[in-house]
C-alpha cells in the first residue's frame, strides 16, 4: 500500500502545504492541486452541515475513493485538513494523520517565525514527514 500524497489545507480553504511521495499516480499543476483544495474545502463544509449523525465542527467529509486511490481527510479543532492521498486498500490511516498532526505541531506550530494560515516552509516538517512516510511506503 501506498501513500501518494499528502495536503495541509488552512481553516480558509487556502493549500499551504503539498508533497508527493510516491509517483503511482501522475503529479498534477500547482494551480490545479489548489483548485482541488478549495473544492474540497467548500465539501467539506458542505457535508457538515449535511450529516444526519454528527453535529459539530469536526463533522463532514471523512474520506472518498476514485478509481485506484483514496483520499482521507483529518479534520483538526483549529480547522486546519490535512488529506491523505493514497492506493485503496490502505489501512492505519487514522494513526497516520494523528502523527503527521503531532509533527505539524511540533515542527511547525511551536515556530516563532511561522504565521499560522500561511505555507509552510519548515525543513524539519518536512524531514520529518519524508522520514514517516518512507517507512509508511515500505
Amino acid at each position: 500500500m501506498t501513500i501518494h500524497s499528502l495536503w495541509v489545507i488552512n481553516k480558509a480553504g487556502g493549500l499551504v502545504f503539498s508533497r508527493y511521495y510516491s509517483d503511482t499516480l501522475p503529479p498534477l499543476a500547482l494551480n490545479t492541486i489548489l483548485i482541488l483544495a478549495g473544492t474540497l474545502h467548500g465539501v467539506h463544509a458542505i457535508t457538515a452541515r449535511l450529516s444526519p449523525t454528527t453535529a459539530g465542527p469536526l463533522a463532514g467529509l471523512d474520506s472518498f475513493e476514485a478509481e485506484g486511490w483514496g483520499a482521507k481527510v483529518f479534520l483538526t479543532a483549529t480547522g486546519t485538513k490535512f488529506v491523505v492521498l493514497h492506493s485503496l486498500g490502505q489501512h492505519g490511516l487514522d494513526e497516520l494523520l494523528e502523527r503527521v498532526y503531532e509533527i505539524y505541531a511540533d515542527a511547525v506550530m511551536k515556530n516563532p517565525f511561522h504565521t499560522p494560515e500561511m505555507p509552510i516552509n519548515s525543513a524539519l516538517f518536512e524531514s520529518r514527514l519524508a522520514a514517516l512516510m518512507t517507512t509508511t511506503n515500505a
